[in-house]
């Protein structure tokens, strides 16, 4: 009786699966709440990253309605038999007059049934309500106006989320990694919003699929193009242009995107009449393709590409470039109504290049360079409406080339090869009504592979270029130094426990590992800047995270929702630089090099307005980031042995965002932001050699800039349904933010020695830009 007692059981249901897409355009929407209702149950279930659900009901006859925000819910009733049911679920956006809206939407309240917290998502619809630079979209500038995510200044490359380096945020394109998330030294990010579908930003209680960096990981998928109807879309701006074309191969089938986007500020450079810009080249270019297909009833595929790149340079003087490239190629299968299958192949490829013009006398010209070659196999198992498993296996070799100078001489640094192995398990289940948890693990090794020349150093824990006594050569493909063992286990638990229907607890831990390092002593990150594996003196970062959270939604006709979290972070093996270090150009980089702990706390809180005339939110985060380097002599440690802070630790961030919409043809945007000044190293002394005068640096990041604070504007009217004029200001009181403080000695009078502020924008900057799409 007992043996039989399942099977009896399952006797009395059966599922309900399929996927939800856009009535539009066919793309896949995730996130989407899909309900069951029968007389005897109801239950819900969120569709995946792929817009696929599994449902397993009553075989009672009851109803499947569909629902996210911004679009109309969808209803269908399903009779009472045994047999499972397949929907394919085309939602159609929401038809309203502004000021009557009536939130049906269960996806207001996902906040609080779901475990995920320190977590943000956003459609590229909502970022483009915001008022950007030069009126051009930027994805990764609108994620720093978010609690705990930030930069160190105004046209930085990469964000810090929680206490992290700007190397410490795994940033994928379509599941492949980018190295480099900006263009023109910061002032834009590489991801154009007309080819983004959605981002999705994870601060803590990361998912145990993702893995390899320790504070953050940023998601971001490409639109899978319009498999109903050929469309275009575009815009026409002050500093660039871009244009995206899509549409079905097979109607319903089969679709295609393919966008692109060029600035070109450099073409009116020779007409400003002077001889120094007339010379200068300063641009940026990216391409996004991808193309889809729907096999069979079961299997889909997808290939996509970006590519991206910047030149910047001044003829007979320097020529500068860099740029992304990546693709990758994914396949989806429902293998039954309870199972779903991915695959993924991606490569991904960051250069730079450094040197001369070609006909410069002398000529020069350094070449860098990171190589990725990924594979990801991963399942997801539906066992009911209540417990989901996740698990998995992911592979990512790598190949360093950190430097390679060819010209009036030639000179290479050793290239470095490493692979990156995982395993990963995830169990989401809903233990009560009340109590939901997600219970993760994730296993990493890593191996650091020949060929390759490594230095044994009489103190391996201080290496030194003085202290070498021998040395070792492994051939292609032999182990230089492999991480494995009991430290590569990455455990992973969320909790949520629901106070009310629109109010939860929850509580997060997570442990993440990182093996490659950004080296760098500058305080931003710069294309320059090369990546290093872990190895016989670099060993593998790790983090520890624990998060505590609060979440409230108040009245569903004005989608109120507040946020309180706050959060508490453990480093070790945190690699700085030494005092005085040269990294330009380092082969044994570990000699140039120290290795730390780090602390990181602070508290967020996010008040949102997410429907009617005026949406937004209002940002705030308290916070403290620091390092501990400590040895035995003072040419090994920092700040003297004592806790420093970190280079991007702000105490107090503020953003407040907003939209008026009061018509269908206006739309009104702001935003303001107030940030604490950041750490910077001031010299506390002055030496003198022979006449030479010299600056002496003791304290490590001992003094700060002045606050930051900044509002910008825009104003966008639509003309007809196919086009609007944006037109805005950046900065529009003025604010000269600091971007860094540095000295200069009297050419005169050396022992004259004046501090200088260093602005990147110290007036209003007005914008416009022509969006149509047809």
């Amino acid at each position: 009786m007992l043996l039989g007692l399942p099977l009896a059981l399952a006797a009395q249901t059966r599922v309900v699966s399929g996927s939800v897409v856009d009535a539009a355009n066919g793309e896949s929407l995730p996130g989407v709440v899909v309900s069951w209702e029968s007389a005897t149950k109801k239950t819900n279930i969120v569709t995946n990253t792929y817009g696929m659900f599994s449902l397993t009901v009553p075989i009672e006859g009851g109803t499947v309605t569909a629902q996210l925000l911004g679009y109309s819910p969808y209803t269908h009733a399903v009779k009472a038999g045994r047999d499972g049911v397949k929907l394919t679920i085309r939602l159609s956006e929401q038809s309203f007059e502004l000021g009557e809206v009536s939130v049906q939407s269960q996806k207001l309240d996902n906040n609080v049934k779901t475990t995920e917290m320190s977590v943000s998502s956003l459609t590229s619809k909502e970022i483009k309500k915001i008022p950007q630079l030069l009126g051009e979209t930027d994805i990764v500038r609108t994620l720093t106006l978010l609690p705990g995510v930030s930069t160190v200044g105004e046209a930085s490359s990469g964000f810090n989320v929680r206490g992290g380096n700007a190397d410490q945020n795994l940033i994928l394109l379509d599941e492949a990694p980018v190295y480099s998330s900006s263009h023109l030294f910061g002032f834009f990010s590489i991801f154009n919003a007309d080819a983004v579908r959605d981002v999705t930003l994870y601060k803590g209680g990361m998912p145990s699929n993702y893995g390899g960096r320790l504070s953050s990981v940023l998601d971001v998928r490409q639109k899978e193009g319009n498999s109903e109807r050929f469309a275009a879309q575009g815009g026409i701006g002050l500093l660039s242009s871009r244009l995206t074309v899509e549409g079905p191969l097979v109607k319903r089938k089969a679709s295609f995107m393919v966008s692109g986007r060029r600035s070109y500020f450099d073409l009116f450079l020779p007409f400003t009449g002077n001889l120094e810009l007339q010379n200068t080249t300063i641009y940026f270019y990216d391409v996004n393709a991808k193309v889809n297909a729907q096999l069979s009833e079961k299997d889909r595929v997808f290939a996509s590409m970006y590519f991206g790149r910047d030149q910047f340079g001044a003829q007979d003087l320097f020529d500068f470039g860099w740029g992304n490239w990546t693709s990758t190629l994914r396949w989806n299968r429902a293998v039954n109504s309870k199972l779903f299958f991915n695959a993924t192949a991606v490569y991904s490829d960051y250069t730079y290049s450094l040197g001369t013009p070609e006909d410069a006398v002398p000529s020069f010209k350094l070449d860098s360079r990171i190589q990725n070659t990924v594979t990801n196999l991963g399942w997801t198992y539906y066992a009911s409406t209540r417990h989901k498993l996740d698990w998995g296996v992911q592979n990512t070799y790598y190949v360093f080339s950190p430097g390679q100078i060819t010209g009036a001489f030639d000179i290479a640094l050793s290239k470095e090869y490493a692979n990156e192995s995982a395993l990963y398990f995830s169990d989401d289940i809903k233990v009560t009504e009340r109590l939901s948890a997600t219970a993760g693990l994730r296993y990493s090794g890593f191996a650091n592979l020949g060929p390759r020349t490594v230095y044994t150093y009489a103190d391996p824990r201080y290496p030194t270029t003085t202290s070498i006594v021998d040395t070792t050569v492994f051939a292609r493909g032999d182990v230089v130094k492999t991480f494995t063992g009991l430290a590569g286990f990455e455990p992973r638990l969320a909790l949520n426990y629901e106070v009310g229907p629109k109010a939860s607890l929850k509580l997060s831990y997570n442990r993440s590992r990182q093996y490659i390092h950004l080296i760098s002593n500058n305080t931003t990150a710069t294309p320059v800047n090369v990546w290093r594996p872990a190895g016989t003196y670099i060993d593998p970062a790790t983090v520890d995270q624990v998060a505590v959270g609060v979440v409230q939604n108040f009245r569903e006709d004005n989608g109120i929702r507040l946020t309180l979290e706050g959060y508490a972070k453990s480093f070790s093996n945190l690699v700085d630089y030494r005092d005085g270090a040269d990294l330009v150009f380092t082969d044994d980089i570990e000699t140039e090099l120290l290795t730390g702990a780090g602390r990181a706390y602070g508290a967020e809180v996010l008040l949102e307005k997410k429907t009617g005339k005026v949406t937004g939110w209002i940002g705030y985060t308290l916070s403290r980031t620091e390092r501990l380097i400590d040895g035995p002599t003072r040419i090994t440690r920092i700040n003297n042995g004592e806790w420093y802070p970190a280079n991007y630790d702000k105490l107090h961030d503020l953003s407040v965002v907003f939209t008026y919409s009061p018509t269908k043809r206006w739309d009104f945007g702001g935003t303001w932001i107030y940030q604490s000044g950041r750490p910077i190293t001031y010299p506390d002394a002055r030496g003198e050699f022979e006449g030479i005068f010299y600056p002496v640096y003791t304290n490590r990041n001992g003094a700060r800039t002045p606050a930051t604070h900044r509002l910008d504007l825009s104003i966008t009217r639509s003309v007809g349904k196919r086009a609007s004029w944006n037109f805005g200001v950046y900065n529009a009181y003025g604010r000269r933010n600091p971007y860094s403080i540095f000295f200069r000695a009297d050419f005169e009078n050396p022992t004259n020695v004046n501090a200088y502020r260093l602005s990147i924008f110290g007036s209003a900057v007005p914008f416009f830009t022509y969006n149509f799409s047809f």
